[in-house]
């Protein structure tokens, strides 16, 4: 059986015609560590059966297929034409991997690579919203849910359009590093902390925040407070707008409304602080800026999906 440790490999799946973003991302995530990763990092390889077209660029592999199957993570970036079959050499690397218990992540378009080895047979699964009623026309025993950024089905991953991809990515990096490297990498890229995956799809401008956009620093100023009050008008007065324009930038920028992102960044936080302090429940209340245990309890279950201390229990338990 594989350790969390064998997944410190992670083997980017490069066959076919690919897209160079989906690949770029993954490569520049896994592999360049943040110095907040004390433990180790990853082991990442280009693995395919020879040169192969990532958009404008030749990418020359390192390893073959075959070396699928010895990592302990699986890309699939995202495949440039959904009418052209993935390799089938790839499609049964693939299949090798999975059942010798690699995880498996998708891209984008790369689900359908998952699909073709049926890998998404009653599973819950995305692509990039213009394809998910095609991914499910292909393949009508998997659940495509077109409205979420990425979904996680233990083994089996996908995400949705290309921010997506990087939300995935990071959201691989928070379960096998904890969320303060998680958010260490988000820094590195100028992002937000990671999106949970149950967002919907539809952001009208991408989630990447750089150092001259007009949320930036309001971002990073509310990040420095959030164990304090905060409300809509503070942020709005941060950023010398009304509440409605900056509800809209925030709809804009990070698909939902001042009080949802905040709420999301305080219960990133708290994950953060259970992981790496022994602070009590209610310490982390405040520290959150919750105020009770009673009211973290309760977001933090609707978000995450466990409570605090089942969170903290299980993170702690599991091996680095």
């Amino acid at each position: 059986m594989r350790t969390l440790s064998d997944m410190h490999t992670v083997a980017l799946a490069t066959a076919g015609h690919l897209l160079h973003f989906e690949l770029g991302v993954a490569y520049e995530i896994f592999g360049n560590p943040p110095q907040e990763a004390v433990d180790g990092w990853y082991d990442v390889r280009l693995c395919g059966p020879g040169p192969v077209r990532v958009g404008p660029f030749a990418v020359e592999p390192d390893h073959g297929l075959d070396r699928l199957a010895e990592a302990g993570t699986v890309i699939l970036p995202a495949c440039a034409d959904i009418d052209e079959p993935p390799p089938p050499e790839l499609v049964e690397a693939v299949r090798a991997a999975h059942a010798a218990g690699a995880r498996i992540a998708s891209l984008c378009t790369g689900a359908f690579t998952l699909g073709a080895a049926g890998l998404l047979d009653g599973r819950r699964a995305t692509t990039h919203w213009a394809h998910t009623a095609e991914l499910s026309a292909r393949h009508p025993r998997a659940v495509v849910d077109p409205d979420v950024l990425y979904t996680d089905n233990g083994s089996v991953l996908t995400a949705a359009g290309k921010a997506a991809a990087v939300d995935l990515c990071l959201h691989l990096v928070h379960l096998d590093h904890g969320a303060a490297v998680a958010n260490a990498v988000a820094r590195r890229l100028v992002m937000p902390p990671h999106r949970p995956g149950g967002q919907a799809q539809f952001v009208s401008t991408p989630v990447r925040v750089t150092g001259d956009h007009a949320l930036a620093s309001v971002l990073a100023w509310a990040m420095e407070r959030l164990d304090q009050p905060l409300t809509v008008t503070h942020l709005a007065r941060q950023a010398n707008t009304s509440p409605r324009n900056l509800a809209r930038q925030f709809r804009a920028v990070t698909g939902q409304t001042p009080l949802r992102w905040l709420l999301t960044q305080r219960v990133r936080r708290a994950q953060e602080l259970l992981e790496t302090t022994d602070e009590s429940v209610e310490a982390v209340a405040t520290a959150t800026g919750m105020g009770t245990a009673t009211t973290l309890r309760r977001q933090f279950k609707r978000i995450v999906g466990v409570p605090p201390d089942n969170y903290r229990r299980s993170f702690r338990a599991s091996p680095r």
